[in-house]
């Protein structure tokens, strides 16, 4: 809000308001009314801090009133005592501005210093604490250029009031919403939600700052400096867009060609190519339109419109093409111009050099004209706009009087004014030299394409929402009128063929005349040989008809240079937005602008080159086809973007304009696509071509953008339909995928185990990385809020397909049981567990062991396939990385990973360097080896069935596994192997089933191996290292006395009982007995696939089923011991 204040020095100096209590305004009456509270000054009120305000500025705070929109009255009412606010409280509505001007800038005058000067801006905060930035404060600058900050209160509401409460929270306002560098004003920040949820971490008023820490000020992002706009150019909807349209759209095809359109096509169908013009440019205004008033549209015409819709790969695509399509039809424009300059010079016999000569140097002589206009501003280039649409005008005028002045001395030339006859005989078509309907409309439709001329300078409109679209549907229908209009009058008045010969009339009437000249007492039967005048002959037939010729040629020089001077200022200004974008990063110095309209003065300078290098090859019947459809692809975009938009659903498409339909916008693109292949069949395929081959450079090199486009908008709504219909679809064995949820901490920390899981799940299944926060719920949850986003983005990064789910949880126990539960959508969800094997199991804290063991057990409760991987060198790299690097996000560890690199700056030792290593092992093409597959299956009691044919029924997924990796390129070198067990006697028998079994399953193997020694005892000195293992976790009860036993066994659930450990000795010595085999037949295995050991719940300790593992897996290759959910993952049955 603004208006004078009284010049009092009080006023300027402070206004007393009424004390702020704690209490809603005016609650108690009385004692306001009494005027017991004393007035308080608005320093006292102020002296709390207000977050980062200038200390030194002056402050003028003024009370705002309901009639505050009548300034004389404001100005009395401002002025007066604060006592007033308690009798006029239905007036004043504890509503004030404060206003304060940076002291840097200089003294100002006390009308300025009063905040009234309606040049700058100032604050409002209504209802106590509502900052408002009025539309006169969006732009500030007074008389003296004073810098005027303005500060958002509703950060430190503190010491303010929302609705008559003291609260945080901020009333809605248009500035919360605003982009960081939006054109009309700072982007203000509202508090976040943990300011108003949150525990305050200190009291409000200490040190100035409102639950936020320690350094950082309450208001540091939105006390905002609002830059002086004055001297900003911007243009309003007719000068802006209608003018550029009307200009572009009326090229000399309107003065030089129309007529001859209608000779050959005949008046009838020259109106229906015409209309067919008409219909693709509307729906694409429609659809221009409809983009244009969706959301604030800055600088880049179609280039911003299709980038913001479809994404940077279609914008880039199609911004850089339309920008040089726009550059090359300054060429076009500037030549025709010259071409016509030359014909009037070879009239009067004053030629320079030679006509081919003579149109270099006149197009040279333009274009630099041209450069100067458009370098000396967009208001110069405005006013020559102007100026030739008034020549442009009176033209067209010119042409309409003299189709009314028939001159006899005109009639030998085929002009006779309007005649029934003439439109009768020029209604229908008569195509002459393989001329067609579709070859006329191609000559035609250039004439339609400039509609977008007022959307190219979109950054320079003051209102491009409401000036796109009433401008570009306008300036359509209107110049579709005149076309027409011209087309009947021309078609109306001219006949087809004349000698331009008076001896040609004829005196006696004859009988048997067939032609409307000859009705008319002219015979041109002698044009049948070819003459010079008439519709088909002539190009110049507007000039002959026009009461004044010379404004007609006039006319034709406005077409041609208002034309080329809207190309020359749309190339430069679509190819600085495409540059700003960085969306091809050589091109990032033209994205520099110059003076108070930003200026493209590098994009001027280029085009300038382009143009001025097409004019002297003056050869532009080859690229002119290829300009047409670079236009025509950026329509059909324009309208593909919003029958996508449409379709995606969106709820961030809401255009204001509203008459606009998706499956209009869809047609419109066909058409477009249509038009090309007419104008130019191997220009369209070519434009193709070009779009195709910018879309996949810039898909490749993923530009760092993200606009909210309707491509993510549509893949979003894919997904979520497909998921919802695949939910509706019962599993079949067919098409099951190992679904992995991975216990991997931070993702960076376990690349290895990242990287054998996504071997096989890539492009195959589901892979989520699971992280379990534990602590502190508060840090946690801000821990887990960070990570979200930064381990998803180093998965992309990396191109890891898998997601990354955090949870926070007591323990890690709790936290998989959250994920197992909970992780995945629909049938998306995982169906096997992925851990890492716990290598410092006997130095760690046995809680930890018993947890790892229970998520196991968990695990095969929900019904989870479980894999465990281990590497003899270990998994985490966690400890060798150092801080995060801010800038790309990489860690000193990522480097190390990297082929080439030099290391850390200290040395690492020598296990640290093997850790590394194994690391990158499975990053790199496999060698040919083997993936050795131990089919195991341990039930709990027997080793093995008898009936190997229906083991798949159980656990198939130690068989699927390998066969994922070999499908792969990295592993397709490696041949599988499968051992199975089984006794000496029936060693073929077994091989042969174990054959029958693979071939039925259609997975390819190298061998298979029948181990009948697989139940012999292991060797004395491996059963005595595991007894040394188990050693310190056992309870020994029999050396104890019984209560004491049963205490501990309570107290340490972990432990080995002497009765448990004789109990399964068997199945301990079966373990020692496996690793023998294991060292024995493959030690040379790039990857060891067997069956994970299970033991009973709550009949065998963690602490012996971890050690059964260790004795299984331990010094061996790469492991995965796997247990499928005994549910049924490869089927023989089609």
């Amino acid at each position: 809000m603004e208006g004078k204040q009284s010049g009092s020095a009080e006023q300027k100096t402070v206004t007393e308001l009424k004390a702020v209590s704690e209490e809603p305004y005016l609650e108690d009456k009385d004692a306001a009314a009494g005027g017991a509270e004393p007035a308080v000054a608005v320093d006292d009120v102020l002296s709390r801090p207000l977050g980062p305000t200038p200390s030194q500025s002056r402050f003028q705070v003024d009370l705002v009133t309901e009639g505050f929109g009548r300034p004389a009255e404001a100005a009395e009412k401002a002025g007066r005592e604060v006592s007033m606010l308690g009798k006029s409280s239905e007036e004043a509505k504890g509503r004030f501005r404060v206003n304060f001007v940076d002291p840097s800038a200089g003294d100002e005058t006390s009308g300025e210093s009063g905040g009234g000067s309606s040049e700058g801006g100032n604050v409002s905060l209504q209802n106590g604490g509502d900052a408002m930035l009025n539309e006169g404060s969006l732009h500030s600058g007074g008389r003296h250029h004073h810098h005027h900050y303005y500060y958002d209160t509703h950060t430190s509401t503190y010491y303010l009031r929302t609705f008559g409460h003291n609260t945080m929270d901020a009333v809605p306002r248009i500035d919360h919403y605003r982009h960081t560098a939006a054109d009309l004003g700072e982007k203000l920040i509202r508090p976040s939600l943990a300011e108003l949820h949150d525990e305050l971490d200190k009291e409000p008023f200490e040190e100035g700052y409102a639950n936020r820490e320690e350094g950082m000020p309450t208001g540091e992002a939105v006390a905002t400096y609002i830059p002086d706009s004055k001297g900003i150019v911007k243009f309003g909807w007719i000068k802006g867009v209608l003018v550029r349209c009307m200009l572009n759209i009326w090229g000399v095809m309107l003065f030089i060609r129309l007529s001859w359109i209608v000779g050959q096509a005949g008046i009838g169908l020259s109106v229906v190519v015409i209309a067919v013009a008409a219909v693709v440019t509307t729906f694409t205004g429609l659809s221009t339109s409809a983009i244009a008033t969706n959301g604030f549209v800055r600088g880049g015409g179609a280039y911003y419109l299709i980038s913001r819709s479809l994404g940077p790969e279609f914008g880039g695509a199609i911004g850089l093409i339309f920008a040089f399509a726009n550059a090359v039809a300054v060429a076009m424009y500037v030549v025709g111009f010259a071409e016509t300059v030359v014909e009037l010079l070879k009239e009067n016999g004053t030629m320079m050099v030679d006509e081919m000569n003579d149109i270099r140097i006149i197009g040279t002589i333009t274009v630099v004209l041209l450069l100067g206009i458009s370098i000396a501003g967009m208001e110069w280039e405005a006013k020559a706009q102007i100026v030739l649409l008034v020549i442009l005008i009176l033209a067209i005028g010119d042409f309409v009087i003299g189709t009314f002045i028939p001159l006899d001395n005109k009639k030998p030339k085929g002009f006779f004014g309007y005649k029934a006859e003439i439109f009768m005989e020029n209604f229908g078509p008569d195509f002459r030299n393989e001329e067609t309907f579709f070859s006329v409309f191609a000559i035609f439709f250039p004439a339609a394409t400039g509609i977008l001329a007022g959307a190219n300078i979109s950054g320079d409109l003051a209102d491009p929402q409401s000036a796109i679209p009433k401008g570009t549907l306008l300036a359509i229908l209107i110049t579709t009128l005149v076309y027409i209009g011209i087309a009947v009058s021309v078609g109306s008045c001219v006949v087809r063929d004349a000698t331009g010969n008076i001896n040609n009339t004829i005196i006696t009437e004859l009988t048997n005349c067939t032609t409307a000249a000859c009705k008319l007492n002219y015979d041109f039967s002698s044009c049948q040989t070819g003459c010079q005048y008439g519709l088909m002959n002539n190009f110049q037939v507007m000039s002959m008809v026009s009461g004044f010729a010379p404004l007609i040629s006039a006319g034709i020089f406005s077409a041609t240079l208002s034309s080329a001077l809207a190309s020359f200022v749309s190339a430069p200004k679509i190819f600085q937005a495409l540059c700003k974008d960085n969306i091809y990063p050589g091109f990032l110095m033209f994205a520099k602008g110059y003076g108070k309209n930003n200026e493209p003065l590098r994009g001027y300078l280029l085009t300038f080159l382009i143009a001025l290098g097409f004019i002297l090859i003056a050869e532009l019947n080859i690229i002119a086809p290829i300009i047409s459809n670079f236009f025509l692809a950026s329509y059909a975009l324009i309208n593909f973007s919003v029958f996508h938009a449409s379709l995606a659903k969106s709820p961030g498409w809401r255009p204001a304009f509203k008459y606009y339909n998706m499956w209009i916008s869809l047609v419109g693109a066909i058409l477009c696509c249509i038009v090309m292949f007419v104008i130019n069949w191997w220009a369209a395929l070519l434009t193709y071509v070009i779009v195709l081959g910018l879309y996949i450079y810039v898909t490749y090199k993923k530009p760092d953008v993200n606009w909210g486009s309707s491509t993510q908008a549509l893949t979003y709504l894919n997904a979520l339909q497909h998921s919802i219909r695949l939910s509706g679809v019962e599993d079949h064995v067919k098409n099951f995928r190992p679904q992995c949820l991975i216990m991997t901490g931070a993702p960076n920390s376990r690349p290895a185990l990242l990287h054998l899981v996504h071997a096989f799940t890539k492009n195959v299944g589901l892979m989520i990385c699971g992280h379990v926060h534990m602590g502190s719920q508060r840090q946690a949850v801000k821990e887990r809020l960070s990570d979200l986003a930064k381990y998803q983005q180093w998965l992309i990064k990396n191109k890891m397909k898998a997601f990354y789910a955090p949870v926070h949880a007591e323990d890690l126990r709790d936290g998989g049981q959250y994920l197992m539960q909970a992780a995945g959508l629909g049938r998306m969800r995982p169906n096997t567990l992925v851990l890492g094997f716990k290598r410092n199991w006997r130095q760690a804290d046995i809680r930890d062991v018993e947890t790892y063991i229970n998520l196991l057990h968990d695990a095969f409760d929900i019904q989870y396939g479980v894999v465990v991987i281990r590497l003899k060198e270990g998994l985490d790299i966690s400890h060798l990385q150092g801080q995060e690097d801010e800038e790309d996000g990489k860690t000193p560890t990522q480097s190390l990973l990297k082929k080439g690199s030099k290391g850390p700056s200290s040395p690492l030792n020598l296990a640290d360097q093997r850790l590394l290593d194994a690391t990158t092992q499975f990053q790199k093409k496999q060698s040919k080896s083997n993936i050795d597959v131990w089919w195991l299956f341990d039930d709990g009691d027997a080793m093995f069935s008898d009936t190997v044919l229906n083991s798949g029924q159980n656990a198939g997924l130690t068989l699927l596994i390998p066969y994922l990796l070999t499908s792969k390129k990295k592993w397709k070198d490696c041949k599988i192997r499968v051992f199975i067990g089984g006794k000496i006697n029936r060693i073929d028998r077994d091989r042969r089933a174990m054959a029958t079994l693979l071939s039925k399953f259609r997975i390819d193997f190298s061998d298979i191996m029948v181990l009948g020694d697989i139940n012999m005892k292991p060797k004395i000195e491996n059963i005595t290292a595991f007894e040394e293992m188990i050693e310190p976790f056992r309870l020994h009860e029999d050396d104890k006395e019984q209560e004491i036993a049963d205490k501990m066994k309570e107290s340490e659930p972990w432990r080995i009982t002497d009765n448990e450990l004789e109990l399964h000795k068997t199945k301990t010595y079966r373990q020692i007995r496996l690793n023998e085999l294991l060292k024995e037949h493959s030690s040379t295995a790039n990857i060891i696939v067997m069956s994970l050991p299970v033991a009973r719940k709550g009949a065998v300790s963690s602490a012996l089923y971890m050690a059964w593992l260790e004795a299984l897996s331990k010094d061996l290759p790469p492991i995965f011991l796997v247990r499928g959910n005994h549910q049924s993952v490869l089927t023989f049955y089609s």
